[in-house]
């Protein structure tokens, strides 16, 4: 199946400012992901090409990385063909796009994995890491509210306590 999935938010900051931000993904500071709501980004090497990682079971590799304007990542799961890319963009003096993409194919049992679960796991995962971006920058903070499905996932695929 061909996967086309679109995150974008248009920030009142200047570029150099959300460019920063990228640059602390997967770091113990990443100022990026909503790791306080979800597992964090690893990248056994940082931010740089042929580093190995991902977030939770999501496994992936960079394949470029332009410090402070994008980052695109190969994923690296049986029957996800494709990638995801973070892409920053001046629009004005002070007001940038920040812009998340998926490009993939899916086969087999991964296009039951992204049509039951991982999409709308996924969408909610980034639309919480706009809004930690978004809230560095404003007092009138922003919270995207998960829809009953994203919960009941959460709920079920949390991990058992010993």
């Amino acid at each position: 199946m061909k996967v086309i999935n679109i995150h974008k938010r248009v920030l009142n900051q200047p570029v150099s400012k959300i460019g920063e931000l990228l640059d602390t993904l997967a770091t113990n500071n990443d100022k990026m992901l909503a790791t306080d709501k979800w597992p964090p980004m690893r990248l056994d090497k940082g931010l740089q090409v042929g580093s190995k990682g991902g977030h939770g079971s999501i496994r992936y590799f960079v394949t470029a990385y332009n410090p402070e304007k994008s980052i695109t990542f190969q994923f690296d799961l049986k029957g996800f063909n494709g990638f995801h890319r973070f892409n920053i963009t001046e629009l004005g003096t002070n007001q940038t796009e920040l812009l998340h993409v998926i490009d993939m194919n899916t086969t087999g049992t991964a296009t039951l994995k992204w049509v039951l679960a991982i999409r709308w796991l996924h969408d909610a995962y980034i639309e919480d890491a706009f809004d930690k971006v978004e809230n560095l920058f404003t007092e009138d903070k922003k919270t995207s509210k998960w829809n009953l499905w994203v919960r009941f996932l959460r709920q079920v695929m949390k991990p058992k306590k010993k």
